[in-house]
């Protein structure tokens, strides 16, 4: 099956070279990765404008995804990439509620925000979430290992390991004439806001940071999925953070400390009343965020 959208062919099977990029800075180096076959990408249309897809990541492993075309046409489009909240799944970036179970991080409406403005948007699901999720490994087992076991190798890996799995997406974005590798936006909530902090910081070929209630993560166990740490490497990015006062995963204190971190001199950061779950009234702080530009404080 292949879908045809402005002039452009979308095959149902898509295969290119995944040429990782070296990473010099020693704290980087757990997201080197190395793939020696060329990448599949196979996808199935949902309509003239929507795909869902799925490739073969650096360890095998099966990666799914979707990817949204914008209503305006054009030769070449920037690029969404949006990463889901823990338990979520990248469904979420699209639609209000899944069985009636609402969105509850509105990040439905950032996906109708960035189609407005001309973007591609694509989401992947993180490892153990959606169609990726282990019976044998549940995120009940992976949270009680790091909260109650003081084991948190298998929270570090899920999150090292899914930020690697969008940097080969990133390889094939760039093998995409029709996609401007040279404009790509991360968006994130909660896990999503960690580990697109995360990308941004390892990966240059992300533009634009849009972090929403990143969870604060320290320790050594931690030490290398730790925005704080890797924070010195956000010094070219156009960076938005938006967190709450009264935030569970991340005190006020915490979230200042990660703001101050970063070096971007185009950078914002926007503290809401209220908890974990922002109310819908925070979108109002980045209505403007896809029309670009220097960010005032």
């Amino acid at each position: 099956m292949t879908l045809k959208y402005l002039g452009l062919i979308l095959a149902s099977s898509i295969t290119f070279l995944s040429h990782a990029i070296p990473l010099s800075n020693e704290k980087l180096q757990p997201y080197q990765y190395e793939i020696k076959q060329p990448v599949s990408v196979k996808s199935v249309a949902i309509d003239k404008r929507h795909s869902t897809f799925s490739f073969t990541s650096f360890d095998g492993q099966t990666v799914y995804g979707r990817i949204s075309y914008p209503k305006q046409q054009a030769k070449s489009y920037p690029v969404l990439i949006g990463l889901h909240a823990m338990g979520r799944n990248y469904k979420r970036w699209w639609v209000d509620n899944i069985n009636g179970r609402k969105t509850i991080t509105h990040v439905n409406d950032i996906t109708a925000m960035a189609d407005k403005q001309g973007f591609v948007v694509i989401a992947l699901d993180a490892r153990f979430h959606g169609k990726r999720k282990d019976p044998k490994i549940s995120l009940r087992h992976i949270m009680t290992a790091l909260n109650k076991d003081n084991n948190a190798q298998p929270y570090r890996d899920m999150i090292l390991n899914t930020v690697k799995d969008y940097r080969v997406l990133l390889d094939w974005v760039q093998t995409q004439a029709q996609l401007d590798s040279s404009k790509i936006q991360v968006a994130g909530y909660s896990m999503g806001a960690h580990q697109s902090l995360l990308l941004a910081a390892v990966d240059d070929r992300i533009t634009d940071v849009l972090a929403i209630v990143p969870p604060f993560v320290d320790g050594d166990e931690l030490s290398a999925i730790s925005p704080m740490l890797l924070a010195p490497s956000l010094s070219n990015n156009r960076l938005m953070l938006i967190t709450a006062d009264a935030d569970q995963y991340a005190t006020s204190l915490q979230s200042k400390q990660l703001f101050k971190s970063i070096p971007s001199t185009n950078k914002r950061w926007a503290e809401i009343p209220g908890g974990h779950i922002l109310p819908k009234a925070y979108l109002k702080h980045i209505e403007h965020w896809f029309e670009g530009g220097k960010l005032t404080k």
